[in-house]
């Protein structure tokens, strides 16, 4: 009896351990990303994809890159505590700007079918980017202004890539706080595997609250028809 609980007991940390180092759960705490993940989506992230390649592995996985168009969750890099999820909108030696809501990777217009525009009046750092920064902007992304800007473009160094939401309107992205470091790519959602209508402040405060909903509005507030939903990136060119 000993003997199989113990073989048990290896065999489910085995499992575990797995599944926490190849695929990791995430929870959408905010709005910048609507509707291609909306607050309350549970998304499954696959780890291996952006993963560093072995000497024999990268002849047997599918290792990538980070590409423009995908999908992608990273620790925050103002605070790493933190994880977020947005679109790989540049990579290294990419140059950006944003004109009247628009964005031009290498001097051709985006696009983007992904996004949307919940505020029609444009703002001047916002939806004109590069441009004189105002109050909301991190210290990295005044050192990335001060130092990768050329003929009025963002150009992205090496190890590094310019993240958006596709509520472009609405998030807190690179423009306010910087570059993606390489290091900071934790992987690519791959589907909503549960969806649960909660307001950020539920999903971020007490967890207390979010469990007793939970038990009393279960089946009327999971979004039915986003479980299960793949999340997939659209190629940009």
């Amino acid at each position: 009896m000993r003997a199989l609980l113990h073989e048990w007991t290896v065999t489910i940390i085995t499992l575990l351990f797995g599944i926490t180092t190849l695929v990791q759960s995430f929870i959408v705490p905010t709005p910048s990303m609507d509707t291609t993940v909306m607050v309350g989506d549970h998304l499954l992230v696959d780890k291996l994809s952006y993963a560093p390649a072995g000497t024999i592995s990268k002849f047997l996985l599918p290792y990538t890159e980070p590409k423009r168009g995908d999908v992608i969750v990273f620790r925050y890099p103002v605070d790493i505590r933190q994880n977020y999820v947005k679109r790989v909108i540049g990579v290294p030696g990419d140059h950006i700007r944003v004109k009247d809501k628009v964005v031009y990777l290498n001097g051709k217009p985006l696009v983007e079918p992904y996004t949307q525009h919940i505020f029609p009046e444009p703002m001047p750092y916002r939806d004109n980017f590069p441009a004189e920064p105002y109050g909301g902007v991190e210290q990295r992304a005044l050192i990335m202004l001060a130092n990768h800007v050329q003929n009025g473009e963002v150009v992205v160094p090496p190890e590094s890539y310019f993240a958006m939401g596709d509520n472009r309107d609405n998030s807190a992205d690179s423009r306010y706080w910087g570059f993606v470091p390489r290091e900071n790519i934790i992987g690519k959602p791959l589907v909503i595997f549960w969806s649960y209508d909660a307001p950020t402040e539920e999903l971020t405060g007490d967890p207390y609250n979010h469990y007793i909903d939970l038990l009393q509005h279960f089946f009327t507030k999971t979004r039915w028809s986003r479980t299960l939903k793949l999340v997939r990136g659209i190629p940009i060119k």
